[in-house]
């Protein structure tokens, strides 16, 4: 059986246009735990170009937010010792474009824990993402994301 990524596992009635396995006109991001970090393959579409040839800056930032978020939510599913995710949101991310994301391939993407919550504070997470085309890291990302509780909107989004 071949192994289901993250979001299809923990959130498959997720409508979240960057990873929400139930929005079918969202990017539908893939994400799967391997060798301690997470990692994606997404294929980009020509509607999602900045200019022929050439991802558009808002959805790179929309593929690393995504992706990072749910690098979070694993690591603190498993620190945890849960059977599922925290539902967790972005408290802040920063996206460096190092160079223009070619379109005419798959678009790799792999986060990583960089930070651990502090022994009193178990609910975040520091990860940092890269993404990459044509065999080139195109942008990084550094974000903290934090497990929100009962009465936050996101709350059992997933």
């Amino acid at each position: 059986m071949k192994e289901k990524p993250l979001q299809e596992q923990y959130a498959p009635e997720n409508a979240c246009f960057g990873c929400g396995p139930a929005n079918p006109q969202g990017l539908r991001i893939r994400s799967f735990p391997k060798n301690g970090e997470v990692v994606a393959e997404w294929k980009p579409e020509p509607k999602y170009e900045a200019f022929p040839g050439v991802l558009n800056g808002g959805i790179i930032g929309t593929l690393l937010d995504c992706h990072c978020n749910w690098t979070a939510a694993y690591h603190l599913m498993k620190k945890a010792g849960a059977n599922s995710p925290p539902c967790t949101v972005t408290a802040e991310y920063s996206i460096k474009l190092l160079r223009p994301t070619p379109t005419n391939g798959s678009i790799l993407l792999s986060a990583h824990v960089v930070e651990e919550a502090s022994p009193a504070r178990t609910d975040r997470a520091t990860i940092e993402g890269t993404l990459s085309g044509g065999g080139k890291v195109c942008a990084t990302c550094r974000g903290v994301f934090v497990a929100v509780k009962e009465g936050h909107p996101a709350f059992h989004r997933w």
